[in-house]
């Protein structure tokens, strides 16, 4: 028997399937050896991280990482989150943007730091959202890393201030 649709039908699965689509779709895998429970790992040159979870197993989500020359490797914390962060543009990002405001307010489109950010300890650095989603995946930053406004909201959820973050070249 064929069905009949009608247009409110079709908008409806329509909404459906986006939704379902821009929801966190955090990846289980193998843990990257050597890594306690708890800690976020960077793997630059994958440009992934993983977030350890326990008995062999992280959540892995794709990210933006440094440019050549702006990449570092180390082990900080998370030392602050913020969600609909304002962005101040670091020295050397306004030095190459000087058109860049001084501060751009959180929650619009040019903010490039997505629906939540969580700061690391030592640096001008943080792991953040993105409203470039086609950035993510590439060496993109300053030194930050990025990710979808859904990872990283899923993300939020899973740590708190202190996490410990290796970054890896």
């Amino acid at each position: 028997m064929l069905r009949q649709f009608t247009v409110a039908m079709v908008a409806t699965m329509a909404i459906g399937l986006m939704g379902t689509a821009a929801q966190a779709r955090p990846d289980v895998v193998a843990s990257p050896a050597g890594y306690a429970p708890g800690t976020i790992v960077v793997k630059t040159k994958e440009r992934r991280l993983y977030y350890v979870i326990g008995d062999g197993h992280a959540v892995r989500y794709p990210v933006g990482v440094g440019k050549p020359g702006k990449q570092w490797a180390g082990t900080t914390r998370i030392d602050g989150k913020y969600r609909q962060p304002a962005w101040s543009p670091p020295a050397d990002v306004k030095r190459d943007n000087p058109s860049i405001p001084d501060v751009i307010a959180g929650g619009t489109p040019a903010n490039p730091m997505g629906v939540a950010a969580m700061t690391l300890a030592g640096g001008e650095y943080a792991i953040h959202g993105t409203n470039r989603p086609n950035s993510v995946g590439g060496y993109v930053s300053y030194g930050c890393v990025r990710m979808y406004n859904e990872d990283i909201s899923d993300l939020f959820e899973r740590v708190s201030v202190g996490t410990p973050v290796v970054m890896t070249r």
